[in-house]
């Protein structure tokens, strides 16, 4: 799909017209008539989801030098206060678009999960927006307060399963909240590592494939899933493609509800992209189905 604003419009406007006899149900509360007037659903999506295609590092400057000196014959724009108001109580709509855009499972999946912290170390005592959400937690890049992101893959890049927690949660119950439609094999790190995770899984149909850790026994292991566990930087580099080059990660959210907007919309707009990060094929199907 060809990312420019005409093409982004015209995919956000079929889905919204798709939904339009729900909308009553979606929509919380209703927009001031001053405010919706102006932009549609469809456009205050498409600003926000393009945001990510653009090489602003703040939104506020792609709003007011961007959309509203180069594309202010293409929207009835508002105020860049108003937009802002506008971007929370859209925030269903992206939920919804997110869902429709994440593929099934091909019995083939990556999982991990990454922080996002939501502001700077020395600022967590006097933060206040993600109060009572956010939470401290290590990395091996050390302490951070903020979220967590699981996210579960397929070879070609694709998102499977996204999710969202707490930063203090176990990489291992995030798993377990996002196996609905999963099956086959599921490659993760050494932080998946559990006998009654493996179990719980394993009865449901999936596999889940780690390393070992260096206290434990070796296990014997088909040459595919050994293959596989190397190929699981693929989504090492989707996580790092996530937040240094979509920017998914920033401290300057002041509205939680803005603040997963602009999650969502970034990852709306990867999952948009043709050229995905991926991995091919490196044995033939025969000698896969022997392994299995």
């Amino acid at each position: 799909m060809k990312k420019d604003f005409t093409a982004i419009y015209c995919f956000v406007d079929d889905f919204i017209k798709s939904l339009a006899s729900n909308f009553s149900t979606i929509t919380s509360r209703k927009s001031k008539p001053g405010i919706s007037n102006y932009l549609s659903i469809s456009e205050v999506l498409t600003i926000i989801i393009g945001y990510y295609d653009s090489c602003c590092d703040c939104f506020k400057h792609y709003y007011q030098q961007v959309i509203m000196r180069y594309h202010r014959i293409d929207f009835k724009l508002v105020s860049y206060a108003n937009f802002t108001k506008l971007i929370g109580r859209n925030m269903p709509y992206l939920v919804l678009l997110l869902h429709h855009l994440l593929i099934k499972c091909t019995g083939l999946s990556f999982v991990d999960a990454t922080s996002i912290a939501v502001c700077k170390n020395y600022r967590i005592n006097s933060h206040k927006v993600f109060k009572g959400i956010a939470a401290r937690s290590k990395t091996t890049k050390g302490w951070f307060f903020g979220l967590k992101l699981h996210l579960i893959i397929d070879p070609e890049g694709n998102l499977i399963k996204v999710c969202f927690s707490s930063g203090n949660k176990d990489d291992r119950k995030g798993l377990r909240s996002m196996i609905s439609g999963i099956y086959g094999k599921v490659f993760g790190d050494r932080g998946y590592i559990s006998t009654g995770l493996f179990e719980h899984l394993y009865a449901k149909g999936i596999q889940l494939v780690t390393r070992v850790k260096k206290n434990m026994k070796n296990m014997l292991m088909p040459i595919t899933d050994k293959i596989m566990l190397l190929k699981r930087a693929l989504i090492e580099t989707v996580i790092g493609k996530l937040k240094f080059l979509e920017k998914l990660e920033h401290s300057r959210h002041r509205s939680v509800k803005n603040a997963f907007s602009h999650m969502l919309s970034c990852l709306i707009n990867y999952q948009l992209q043709e050229n995905k990060p991926s991995i091919k094929s490196l044995l033939p199907t025969e000698n896969l189905d022997m392994q299995n």
